[in-house]
């Protein structure tokens, strides 16, 4: 038996031996043609595009690495001894590899058996740099020669610190600082001893390890670098003890985000790539946008308060799904609430309208269990759009049955059954002095349809375009106190050059007769809008709107301009608007704010980015005149819904197409101006009464309360060059001061010259 023994010792260690020997043959040959390190000096890792809002707050991130570079110098001790204790002990003494472990790695790959590695640190920052991963004999010598190359050439601080910030620790995180910001939301330097444990255990297996994915994985191995560290001398036991005690604050989601604004992270990618390229997801370029963080929550909220209550004024869809409550059996409930959320997790959540499946069914509630596993009771008021279906004494016939697998989503506080929406909305404000983007919703969500609703969609604007006409007819003598024929109109197939004639309906089908050109804006009828363009001629009006950014091949010379009937998308029209806003100039809307390189240097700033021509495009007097026409829509017109946000600086115009295709709403004061719009991807009527006072407005009130809260009342100064003359509200005729009436303002050169007032009929 010990001869036995002695044989085997014998024969492990001329095996050993011999494996030496060949290492060291081989190595002589390969070392010459080793790489050049000279780039681990001046090493700079990837690093993602950041996009942020103007006040900070990150918004998206491109790239397939994260990465936050770290200096060695700034590293936290317990950071560098907790790597130290779990992956290299020795590291400071050895000069680059351990020969045990190298060795023993590589008896085993040759006699077949499993595995190993015995790398040090000094050996991933090779192979993470120069090699592959796969588990080859000559790998392995390749590791342990480019080992000792860098051991010479780089001290041991250097190597470490490019360990620390390359080494993949998953969640697309390379690099100590990029992990602890992805699942701890936290720097280096604030990260307790738990949590700094449970990174140093990350590169053996991110996958294996990770918190988000594993947890309990993630925790024994936490526990072992913690061992580890204590086994080693670098914490004592009452630490330790601590250590396993101590929470691991992990972030909700993996996904670090601070304000969701996808739309405008995608505006500001594409803008970057078509200037730099693919480069910019590896650069570690910093964008600014001009979104505040505030204006752009409340306008997410505004969209979605807006689809949620379009959605409960119309029928119930049918299900989305259907889950068999009774298709097979389950020991408990538990096995049964697991397998119906495993159903259910099969179905992605949409700007948090979660998916759940229906319990439970009573006159008044509605008990469901979500895709989270949380079960729920919704009540009277979260039932609007299962009202009707709730009420149906034949099962048969209901739509909503337990099993059935519809949307929940809670809303100030209240859970809401509703549905996914086929209607899609939007919302856009920009400060009408710069032209700077405050807020950009380009959908309900981004996930779920990538189509810009904003900056990509041409949709016709109804009568939010009638206020260009009315700015074309100031021009042309026409004012606010004009009279103007609501009454039928016809107008011949000859004069509209086509094969038969039109005869214009406004939105009631009603008539009023004669009235000011103020109230006929403020009401949005048609037949004044026809009227006016009309008297200043087509082909004026396409010139003149075209100073508001609108493109003329768009707006055809045609009376039916005067209905908007053209093609504009959302931006075009806040800037359009913003013109009257800022008393008459073309601010050209933006969105960068600033750009910042991986150094911290600003490479790009607004003014760069931005047209810093801003031309006076209409007169100041006609910009004051129109402004003040506009809030006669929010005082007496179809914008009066607005008047509950009791400012006197607010003006805005409502729109709807025909058939209530499309519905809008513009609206500004001096400090901002923003446009909501709804309406169906492939163009349908929105449904009965769903005009742009209905659908589109509600959004805006929303969106505008709580942000001019912000904002003093501010009015545009009078400009020179107009005088007012008090007015008869009846006729239009001029009256004296002591008569009643009220003051409309008149352009200088086109003042009254008697009591009598042109109509145009």
């Amino acid at each position: 038996m010990l001869t036995t023994l002695k044989n085997y010792l014998m024969r492990a260690f001329l095996t050993g031996l011999s494996a030496v020997a060949m290492v060291f043959f081989v190595a002589l040959l390969i070392y010459p043609s080793l790489p050049n390190i000279d780039r681990l000096s001046e090493y700079r890792p990837k690093q993602p595009l950041q996009i942020f809002s103007s006040d900070g707050a990150l918004i998206a991130e491109f790239g397939e690495e994260r990465r936050e570079y770290t200096s060695i110098k700034t590293v936290p001790q317990k950071m560098i001894n907790a790597i130290i204790a779990i992956e290299d002990r020795r590291f400071f003494e050895h000069p680059g590899f351990d020969i045990i472990g190298v060795i023993r790695a590589a008896l085993k790959n040759l006699t077949g058996q499993s595995h190993e590695g015995a790398s040090t640190i000094t050996m991933q920052v090779a192979r993470n740099f120069f090699l592959s991963s796969e588990k080859t004999l000559k790998r392995k010598i390749n590791e342990v020669l480019l080992a000792i190359k860098i051991e010479r050439n780089l001290s041991k601080e250097e190597i470490l610190g490019l360990y620390i910030n390359q080494i993949y620790l998953g969640q697309r995180s390379f690099g100590f600082s990029a992990a602890a910001d992805t699942y701890f939301d936290k720097s280096l330097s604030e990260l307790n001893l738990a949590e700094t444990a449970l990174l140093a255990g990350l590169p053996k297996a991110p996958s294996r390890y990770n918190p988000f994915v594993n947890p309990d994985r993630a925790i024994k191995r936490q526990q072992a670098v913690l061992f580890s560290m204590k086994r080693h001398g670098f914490i004592d036991n009452p630490t330790y003890i601590l250590a396993l005690e101590e929470p691991l604050n992990l972030r909700d989601s993996a996904q670090k985000r601070e304000l969701r604004a996808d739309y405008i992270a995608e505006m500001v990618r594409k803008t970057l790539y078509a200037e730099l390229g693919e480069r910019i997801y590896t650069s570690g370029l910093k964008v600014y946008t001009t979104l505040k963080k505030k204006n752009q929550r409340v306008a997410k909220q505004a969209v979605k308060n807006g689809i949620i209550n379009f959605i409960s004024r119309h029928e119930l869809l049918p299900n989305e799904n259907f889950i068999d409550l009774n298709e097979k059996s389950f020991q408990d409930d538990k096995e049964k609430k697991q397998y119906l959320v495993n159903k259910l997790r099969l179905i992605p959540t949409y700007n948090n309208f979660i998916p759940g499946v229906v319990l439970e069914i009573q006159p008044q509630k509605v008990v469901a269990l979500l895709k989270n596993g949380k079960k729920i009771s919704v009540f009277q008021r979260g039932l609007t759009l299962l009202k009707a279906d709730l009420k149906k004494e034949n099962i048969d016939e209901k739509i909503i049955k337990p099993g059935s697998v519809i949307r929940f989503v809670k809303n100030y506080g209240r859970w809401i059954a509703t549905q996914l929406p086929e209607v899609e909305a939007s919302l856009v404000s920009m400060d009408p002095q710069t032209g700077a983007i405050l807020a950009l919703v380009g959908g309900f969500d981004f996930h779920r349809n990538k189509y810009n609703h904003i900056t990509q969609s041409q949709r016709q604007p109804g009568s939010i375009f009638k206020p260009f006409i009315y700015s074309a007819a100031l021009e042309k003598g026409v004012n606010a106190a004009t009279l103007v024929n609501d009454g039928p109109l016809s107008i011949s197939a000859k004069e509209l050059n086509t094969n038969q004639a039109w005869e214009p309906k406004n939105y009631n089908e009603k008539f009023t007769g004669p009235m000011r050109l103020r109230k006929g804006l403020a009401l949005s009828k048609n037949l004044v809008a026809i009227r006016v363009l009309r008297y200043i001629g087509a082909d004026y009006a396409q010139d003149y709107i075209t100073r508001f950014g609108f493109d003329r091949k768009k707006h055809p010379p045609y009376l039916s301009m005067a209905l908007g009937v053209g093609e504009v998308t959302a931006l075009e029209m806040v800037s359009a608007y913003g013109v009257f806003a800022n008393g008459g100039y073309l601010k050209k809307p933006f969105f960068i704010e600033k750009i910042i390189d991986s150094e911290g240097r600003k490479i790009k700033n607004s003014s760069e980015l931005m047209n810093d021509e801003t031309p006076r495009i209409i007169d100041p007097r006609n910009a004051f005149i129109m402004t003040d026409m506009l809030k006669e829509v929010i005082n007496t017109g179809t914008g009066r819904k607005a008047k509950r946000l009791k400012r006197s600086d607010i003006g805005g115009k409502t729109g709807t197409t025909n058939d209530l295709i499309d519905a809008w709403f513009a609206g500004f004061n001096p400090d901002i101006v923003t446009v909501t719009w709804m309406g169906f991807d492939q163009p349908k009527p929105l449904g009965k009464k769903e005009t742009g006072a209905r659908a589109a407005l509600p959004i805006w009130i929303d969106y505008m309360e709580p942000i001019l809260d912000q904002y003093p009342i501010k009015m545009l100064a009078e400009p020179e060059g107009i005088t007012p003359f008090k007015i008869n509200s009846d006729n239009s005729l001029i009256v004296k001061p002591s008569e009643e009436g009220f003051y409309e303002y008149f352009y200088d050169e086109f003042q009254p010259q008697s009591n009598a007032y042109f109509m145009i009929n």
